[in-house]
C-alpha cells in the first residue's frame, strides 16, 4: 500500500511539471501547506479515478499493467489463505520467507517452463540467452544483454538474434574479459554482481554498457560461472529512465536463477556431448568403411582422410603431410584445392621438420589451435602470397602410430568461426582412424611392391643366369695383354672388336683401373682376377639381344669412360674412377630396348616398382644382384666403408643416364664451371663431374666418325621403330622418333638431339676436361652432316637412307690408325673412313652392333682363333698399366 502510494505521488509530481509556471507556484505552495503524504495521495487518486486511468493508458506499458496484476493476484491469495493453486490454507501468520516463495511463483514457472523445453537448445548460448529472458521478466527489466567468454577466455562475446533467424544468435567481439571499463567487462574480470542506480554516474564504469545503454539507468550485471569455477559469461540487466531502480530483492532473484543456469548447461552439453559422439562414432564407421575396403594406393587413402577430415570440423581446406624420417623432412604430394571432392596430385613439395605450423607439430607432438595464422609466429606467410588464399584459422594435429609419429594433418579457415575444443577432441578421435588407415595403406604398398618385385625376378631368373664354368674356362685360358695400342684413343672404335675380344679388353681396363686403387696395407691384393672373370662375362649375359642397349653399347660406353679417365687430367680419386668405370659397363642391365615412358604406359611391373627412373633403378639392382653372386664380388678385398662408397656412387652413376636428370645436372655444373667455382676436393662437385661424364659416355655413338654413327644411329632408330610399332599395335601414336612412316624425318631429328643434349653436354665437358674436346668436335662434324641431310628433299633423303641391314656398312678405326688423342680432323674422318678396314679377320656379322653372343658351344671353337687375332695386334712388350 505504501509502494502504490509513493508511485502515485512521483506520477503526480511528474504530472505537475507539465502545468505552467502559475500553477506549479501555487501547487508548491499548497504542497507545502498541507505536508503532503502517501495518505493524500491515496485520496486524491480515489476521487480522481479518471485521472489515474488516464495516467496508467499513458504511461504504464503493458509488461508493467501484468506485473501489477500478478501482484495484486498473489496478494489477494495470500490475504484468504490460498495456496499457490487455489487451495484454501489454515490462516497463519505469513514469514518473510513465506511472503517472498509466493511473489517468485512466477518467476520459478518460468525456470519450469525452460527446464521443460530445454532439450530444444542445441546450445550454450541460446540456453543462456532464454535465461537471461526470464531473468528479464522476472525482475522487470526493460531490457538485457548477453555476453559469453570463448574457449579460450581470450574473448567476451556478444549474443544477437540473427536477422534472418530469430531463433539463431551471432556473435561479435566485445573485446578481453579482463577489460572493466565495461560494466560487462568489470563483472567478467572481477566474477562479481554489479548492480548500479545510475551507470552514468557510477566511477566504476567509464563506457557505461558495452551494447546499448542510451537509455538506461538502473543495470545489473551477474556473472554466468560454472561449478568448476571457470567464468561462462555475463548477463547484464538494465532499466530505463523511470523505470526505477533494481532492488536487492530482485538481486537475489536473478542470482537465484543464474545459479540454475549451471545445471541447464551442464545439461545441454552432456545432451549436445553424446549426440556428438553418436554423430562421430557413425561418422567414424562410414570413414572405417570406406578408406579400408578401399586400400588402393597411399595417394588414395590420403585424400580420403583429407575429404573426411574438412567434413568432420567444417573446414575450408586440409593438408596432410607425412614425415620421412630418413631426411627429417614432412612432404605431401596431394593438395586440396577448396573445391567439393577434388584433390588434386601434383609434384611432391618437401620441408624441414622445424619449419611452420606443420613442421612444429611433427617435432613436438603439440596439437595447435590458432585462431589468427597472421598473429603467430610460426605461420610461414609465403603460401599465401603465391597462392593469394587468406589463411585465417588453424588447426593442425599429429597422427600417431605405435607411439611414432608418422604424419601431419592440418585443417584451415573454419567455415563458421573458429576451431573450439570439440573440434579438437573429435579431430583426435579421427587421428587415430587416420594412423590406423595410413599403415595399413603402407603395408599394403610393400605387399604390393614385394609382389611386383617377385614377378620381376622370375621373370629375369627365368631369362638369365649366371655365365657357365665352359665360358669362365675358355676367357681365363686366353692372357689379358699388357698393353692395347691406341685403346684410350677417342676415335677407337669400340664396334669392331669382336664378341669374344670384349672381355679381354674389360679385363685389361678391369686390371687398370683396379691398379691405380690404394691398398690398405702392402702387398695387398686389390682384386681377383677369377672374380672379374665371372663378373664381366655374367654381365655380359644379363644383357639382352636387342638392337641396341645391349652387350655392345655396354663395352662401348665402359671404353668411351676409360678414354676420359685415362687421358684427361681429372682428381677423381682411383675408387671413383673404377665406380664410372662399372656404371658404364652395367648402366643397361636386362634393358628391353624400350623407353622409361614406354614402360609406364605398358603398365610394367617395373613401373609399378619405380615412379621415377624406372629402367635405371632397375639396371642398379641388376647390378647388385650379380656382385652378391658367389664368386662375382669384384669388390671384396674393399674397406667396409669403400664398399658402400662404391656401390653408392655407382647408383648415382647409373642413374645419371636418365636423360630426364642429365638438364638439372647440367645446370648445377654449369654454374659452378662459370663463376670459376670448381673444387676438385669438393666431393659434391665431383660427383656432378661424374653425372656429366656419364652422359657424355652414354651419347659416345654422337661424336664417333661419321661412317660409324651413321651406321649406330640407324640401329638406335630400329630399336625405336620396333617400340613404335608395338605402340601402334595397341592403338597408340608414337612419337616422330619412334614411327617407322616418318624416317625421312630422321635428318631433322637428329640434328635436334645434337644441338639441345650432344653439343651442350660436350660443351660442358670441354669446359670441365678441356682433353676430352675431340668428343665436341666429333659431335660438330656430325651435325654438319646431318644439316646437309635434312636440307635435301625428302626424295633423296629416303634413298640416302634406304640401306637394308644386311649392307649396312660399318666404318670403323682401324687400329694404329692415331697416333695420339690431339687428332680432331672431322674433315680427314669424313674422307678417309670409308675405306677403312679392321687389322684384326673375322666376319662383318661378328662386328656389327647387332651382333649376337656366341653359344657356349662355339667358345671353344672361337678361342684359338681369338688368340691369334690378339697376338697380330697386342704389343709384345712388357708395358705397365699406368704406360
Amino acid at each position: 500500500m505504501y509502494k502504490n502510494g509513493i508511485v502515485a505521488a512521483h506520477n503526480i509530481n511528474a504530472i505537475d511539471m507539465k502545468m505552467d509556471d502559475t500553477e506549479i507556484e501555487g501547487n508548491k505552495r499548497r504542497k507545502l501547506q498541507l505536508e503532503l503524504n502517501s495518505e493524500l495521495v491515496i485520496q486524491y487518486l480515489n476521487e480522481n479515478p479518471d485521472f489515474l486511468e488516464n495516467y496508467v493508458l499513458s504511461h504504464v506499458n503493458q509488461e508493467r499493467l501484468q506485473r501489477w496484476t500478478a501482484w495484486k493476484e498473489q496478494v489477494r491469495r495470500q490475504r484468504h489463505g490460498e495456496n499457490l493453486n487455489g487451495e484454501i490454507i489454515p490462516d497463519r501468520k505469513a514469514t518473510l520467507s513465506k511472503w517472498k516463495a509466493s511473489m517468485h511463483s512466477k518467476k520459478w514457472s518460468l525456470l519450469q517452463e525452460l527446464t521443460r523445453d530445454i532439450h530444444t537448445h542445441s546450445n550454450k548460448a541460446q540456453v543462456l540467452a532464454e535465461l537471461a529472458n526470464c531473468i528479464a521478466t522476472a525482475t522487470s527489466a526493460d531490457g538485457h544483454n548477453l555476453y559469453l567468454v570463448d574457449d579460450h577466455q581470450q574473448q567476451l562475446l556478444y549474443q544477437k538474434p540473427n536477422n534472418n533467424n530469430k531463433c539463431e544468435l551471432v556473435s561479435s567481439i566485445i573485446g578481453s574479459p579482463r577489460l572493466s571499463s565495461t560494466l560487462a567487462g568489470y563483472v567478467a574480470s572481477t566474477a562479481e554482481t554489479v548492480r548500479t542506480g545510475d551507470i552514468l554516474a557510477d566511477d566504476r564504469f567509464p563506457d557505461g554498457l558495452a551494447v546499448g545503454g542510451e537509455k538506461c539507468q538502473s543495470v545489473m550485471g551477474l556473472p554466468v560461472i560454472k561449478g568448476d569455477g571457470t567464468l561462462t559469461g555475463v548477463i547484464e540487466l538494465y532499466r530505463n529512465v523511470g523505470g526505477g531502480i533494481f532492488t536487492l530483492e530482485d538481486e537475489e532473484v536473478a542470482i537465484s536463477m543464474v545459479m540454475w543456469a549451471d545445471i541447464c548447461v551442464e545439461y545441454v552439453e552432456m545432451y549436445n556431448c553424446m549426440t556428438r559422439q553418436r554423430k562421430l562414432n557413425d561418422f567414424l564407421l562410414a570413414v572405417t568403411k570406406s578408406i579400408f575396403q578401399d586400400i588402393v594406393s597411399m595417394d588414395t587413402v590420403i585424400m580420403k582422410i583429407m575429404n573426411y577430415a574438412k567434413k568432420l570440423v567444417n573446414a575450408d581446406r586440409a593438408s596432410l603431410f607425412l614425415v620421412d624420417t630418413t631426411t627429417n623432412e614432412l612432404y605431401a604430394r596431394i593438395f586440396d584445392t577448396g573445391k567439393v571432392d577434388e584433390n588434386v596430385p601434383s609434384k611432391e613439395i618437401r620441408f624441414p621438420m622445424d619449419k611452420g605450423v606443420a613442421g612444429h607439430v611433427a617435432s613436438t607432438g603439440e596439437v595447435l589451435n590458432i585462431a589468427d595464422a597472421y598473429t603467430d609466429r610460426r605461420f610461414n606467410r609465403e603460401v599465401d602470397m603465391q597462392t593469394g588464399y587468406r589463411t585465417k584459422s588453424i588447426l593442425c594435429m599429429p597422427i600417431y602410430i605405435r607411439g611414432s609419429i608418422i604424419g601431419v594433418v592440418q585443417m584451415v579457415n573454419k567455415l563458421n568461426g573458429t576451431f573450439t575444443k570439440s573440434d579438437e577432441e573429435s579431430f583426435e578421435t579421427f587421428a587415430i582412424y587416420c594412423g590406423l588407415a595410413l599403415h595399413h595403406a603402407k603395408l599394403y604398398e610393400k605387399i604390393r611392391r614385394s609382389e611386383q618385385k617377385y614377378r620381376v625376378a622370375l621373370e629375369v631368373l627365368s631369362y638369365h643366369s649366371q655365365s657357365s664354368d665352359e665360358e669362365f674356362t675358355s676367357v681365363k685360358t686366353i692372357p689379358v695383354p699388357d698393353k692395347i695400342v691406341n685403346i684410350t684413343h677417342y676415335h677407337f672404335s669400340p664396334w669392331a672388336v669382336t664378341t669374344m675380344e670384349k672381355p679381354i679388353y674389360v679385363l685389361y681396363m678391369f686390371r687398370d683401373l683396379f691398379g691405380q686403387v690404394v691398398s690398405m696395407r702392402e702387398n695387398e691384393k686389390r682384386y681377383d682376377m677369377d672374380s672379374l672373370i665371372r663378373f664381366t662375362l655374367t654381365v655380359r649375359k644379363n644383357y639382352r639381344n636387342v638392337p641396341y642397349h645391349n652387350w655392345d653399347h655396354a663395352f662401348s660406353v665402359a671404353h668411351a669412360m676409360f678414354t676420359v679417365v685415362k687421358t684427361s687430367k681429372h682428381k677423381f680419386t682411383p675408387q671413383e674412377c673404377l665406380a664410372l668405370f662399372v656404371a658404364c659397363l652395367c648402366h643397361d642391365l636386362d634393358h628391353r630396348g624400350k623407353t622409361n615412358a614406354f614402360m609406364v604406359k605398358s603398365a610394367s611391373p617395373l613401373a609399378a616398382i619405380y615412379s621415377t627412373s624406372t629402367m635405371e633403378h632397375h639396371h642398379f639392382n641388376q647390378t647388385v644382384t650379380i656382385l652378391q653372386n658367389e664368386g662375382h664380388n669384384i669388390f671384396k678385398y674393399l674397406s667396409p666403408e669403400d664398399y658402400k662408397r662404391m656401390l653408392s656412387d655407382i647408383r648415382s652413376c647409373i642413374l645419371a643416364t636418365d636423360l630426364a636428370l642429365f638438364f638439372g645436372n647440367k645446370a648445377k655444373l654449369k654454374d659452378i664451371a662459370d663463376k670459376n667455382e670448381l673444387i676438385w676436393e669438393d666431393y659434391e662437385h665431383r660427383n656432378l663431374v661424374m653425372t656429366l661424364c656419364m652422359t657424355a659416355c652414354d651419347l659416345c655413338a654422337m661424336y664417333k666418325p661419321w661412317n660409324t654413327q651413321l651406321d649406330l644411329v640407324f640401329v638406335i632408330m630400329e630399336e625405336f621403330w620396333q617400340q613404335g610399332d608395338e605402340e601402334k599395335a595397341k592403338g597408340i601414336t608414337p612419337l616422330a622418333m619412334m614411327d617407322r612412316e616418318k624416317k625421312h624425318e630422321l635428318p631433322q631429328l637428329e640434328v635436334g638431339f645434337l644441338v639441345g643434349i650432344c653439343l651442350p653436354c660436350y660443351d660442358l665437358m670441354t669446359q670441365v676436361l678441356p682433353e676430352t674436346k675431340p668428343m665436341k668436335d666429333g659431335a660438330l662434324a656430325n651435325m654438319k652432316k646431318w644439316k646437309q641431310l635434312a636440307e635435301k628433299p625428302r626424295e633423296e633423303v629416303e634413298k640416302d637412307l634406304r640401306i637394308d641391314s644386311s649392307e649396312r656398312r660399318h666404318s670403323l678405326i682401324q687400329y694404329g690408325e692415331h697416333s695420339d688423342d690431339s687428332s680432331d680432323s672431322s674433315e680427314k674422318n669424313d674422307e678417309t673412313q670409308e675405306g677403312d678396314t679392321l687389322a684384326t679377320d673375322g666376319d662383318t656379322e661378328t662386328r656389327s652392333a647387332n651382333s649376337e653372343s656366341p653359344s657356349r658351344n662355339d667358345a671353344d671353337d672361337e678361342r684359338d682363333s681369338v688368340v691369334d687375332s690378339l697376338n697380330e695386334k697386342y704389343d709384345e712388350e712388357n708395358v705397365t698399366p699406368g704406360d
